[in-house]
């Protein structure tokens, strides 16, 4: 089964071959975010280790101090006891001082770090094509942003730097055992064997269940998303109980699983702890014994002891970093698929300049289908001349809105060619195709901010005269003057405080100010009443002249400023001539137009 991008990344359970295409795509991930930063690591590297080393000779020092300093103070030699307490003194002080300036360099770099790939991720899912966005919900994507990210954050906040100093601290805490006590040690490293067993069992476990903690945190998001966003049809059709025990049954999968995370660092944390105990005891009891005999010095056995105990607090605390590492670990997973998708419309390599268009549009040999397979559009080839106005219109399905996504390039042909000018599409740059060609669809999106900031999207740096020029040429001005505070009013929220319809018009506003040679309407008027209908329909005719034009729309009352008009059914365009001849036929169109007339007697 495949693991590239997204593919099937609610999959718990992974095979050897699933797992190691995951892990290198997230340790690629890692690198590439650790690279731009690696040598300010280094710098924070030699801090620790400078650090830890002074620790690590504290207990050293003691020793020296009670086997050495302390007989010859008592004969009355001072200069040793005087000598072992100020390294001792010093070496305490250096270290925190190390340790300070380290937790303070190492948070800028953690922070740079997470600045860097929180900037990537978004900028990564915008630059996706709609085909994915239509695919992968929202709700995912939020997850990725939030709580995997969190879970990289927190493990490099806290867990790195724990981890980093207590590896260091373990690795000169055995070199020194071995200087000093070297059959301490022996004991020691007996004590891995249990300690291996533990510790990789652990890690399959957790592995494992952090993978459900995070497909099951995302299912949350993704039902608390659709459920806000689609707050009105769920209050309309009084859903909140059902979504309210599905959430409940979500909330407890993410509950259980965390509780079995926790039970499982609750067997293995006392695990660490029972062996460093048993490992100690058995040191002091061999280093009794050799007291006893005299082969041994107490001070000695005293720092073996400190060594063998502190070897293993920070392996409580790599344990609270494994517990981070599996959760960061699973959340890296998820983003390195997200970044690994690739758009599945892409910049031309060698783009071809269409600076001056004039909007012809041609469809050669053309046939689509959907990722299920299924074709959508039937093979055709279709010419739109510039400056022509096209009407589609037929059933629901039965391929315009596709039509008309092929001609903005949200998607390309499965085989064929789309046009604009005499150049395929694909040879075009993606900037200079959005200025050519714009589509307004049914579902009017307003971002946060003013009126005139939404108008003025089409154009950025458009003066308000200009704004003011685009709301009139649709009939907007009047209503928006109307508002509270003009074009300068919040439209709040996804333009809640306006109407769909008056939404509508703001978004038509947007796309006339942008000035496209190719304006697609994807069912563009359906929000609108009658009165409002009529009033855009007259700005049509004036923005549209010299324009090409596509039109999709269900009510037949918009074909009339068409030149042309498409009849489409089941992926095929089966009429195709002026609104007057199809009227006047008896083919589809002019049932459809006489069954339109009827219904407004």
């Amino acid at each position: 089964m495949s693991m590239q991008g997204v593919q099937n990344e609610e999959k718990i359970e992974l095979d050897k071959e699933e797992q190691r295409a995951v892990r290198k795509r997230s340790m690629t991930l890692l690198g590439s975010i650790i690279r731009p930063v690696r040598n300010r690591l280094w710098g924070s590297l030699f801090l620790v280790i400078g650090s830890q080393g002074l620790r690590v000779s504290m207990p050293f020092l003691m020793a020296v101090a009670i086997d050495t300093a302390l007989p010859a103070a008592i004969k009355g030699n001072l200069e040793p006891l005087w000598a072992v307490s100020g390294a001792y003194l010093i070496a305490a002080v250096v270290s925190s001082a190390l340790i300070a300036f380290f937790v303070r360099y190492a948070a800028r770099i953690n922070q740079d770090i997470m600045f860097a790939l929180r900037g990537r991720l978004f900028r990564h899912t915008q630059k996706l094509s709609v085909q994915f966005h239509e695919t992968y919900t929202s709700g995912r994507v939020i997850s990725r942003q939030t709580n995997d990210l969190d879970s990289i954050m927190e493990l490099l906040n806290s867990g790195g730097n724990e981890m980093i100093a207590g590896l260091l601290y373990m690795i000169f805490a055995a070199i020194a055992l071995i200087l000093l006590d070297a059959p301490s040690f022996g004991i020691m490293v007996i004590s891995f064997i249990p300690l291996w067993f533990l510790t990789r069992w652990f890690q399959k476990m957790t592995r494992l269940n952090y993978r459900k903690t995070r497909v099951a945190s995302a299912k949350q998001i993704v039902h608390f998303v659709e459920t806000m966003t689609g707050i009105r049809a769920v209050k309309a059709f009084r859903k909140e109980r059902a979504n309210e025990e599905k959430f409940g049954e979500l909330v407890e999968d993410y509950r259980s699983v965390n509780a079995k995370v926790i039970q499982l660092f609750g067997i293995y944390d006392p695990g660490l702890i029972l062996i460093g105990q048993v490992t100690t005891a058995f040191i002091l009891l061999y280093g009794g014994l050799r007291v006893m005999e005299g082969t041994l010095g107490v001070g000695v056995m005293m720092a073996a002891m400190l060594y063998a105990r502190r070897f293993y607090d920070p392996m409580e605390q790599l344990a609270m970093f494994y517990n981070s590492f599996q959760s960061a670990n699973s959340g890296l997973e998820k983003i390195s698929g997200v970044l690994q998708e690739e758009p599945s419309v892409a910049d031309p390599a060698e783009p071809v300049e269409v600076s001056d268009s004039k909007g012809h549009i041609e469809f050669d040999g053309v046939r689509f289908s959907y990722g299920d397979g299924k074709e959508v559009l039937h093979e055709f080839s279709l010419d739109i001349p510039a400056g022509q106005t096209i009407a589609l219109v037929g059933t629901t399905g039965a391929g315009k809105s596709t039509l008309a996504k092929l001609v903005s390039r949200f998607y390309d042909p499965t085989t064929g060619i789309v046009r604009l000018d005499g150049v395929n599409l694909r040879d075009i740059r993606d900037e200079d195709l959005r200025n050519a060609i714009v589509m307004v669809t049914q579902e009017a999106y307003l971002f946060s901010g003013s009126v005139a900031d939404n108008i003025a999207l089409g154009k950025p740096g458009a003066t308000i005269d200009e704004i003011r020029d685009a709301a009139r040429a649709v009939g907007a001005d009047e209503f928006i003057m109307a508002l509270p505070d003009g074009y300068d009013t919040d439209v709040n929220k996804r333009g809640g405080r306006v109407s769909a319809g008056q939404r509508q018009l703001i978004s038509f506003a947007r796309a006339f100010i942008a000035s496209p040679r190719v304006l697609i309407l994807d069912e563009a008027t359906a929000s609108l009443d009658i009165p409002s209908e009529r009033l855009v329909q007259h700005g049509l005719k004036t923005l549209l002249a010299g324009r090409t034009a596509i039109i999709i729309a269900h009510r037949l009352s918009t074909v009339s400023i068409a030149d042309r008009v498409l009849v489409m059914e089941h992926g095929r365009i089966i009429e195709d001539d002026t609104p007057a001849k199809l009227i006047a036929g008896t083919g589809k169109f002019a049932k459809m137009h006489k069954a339109w007339r009827d219904s407004l007697v």
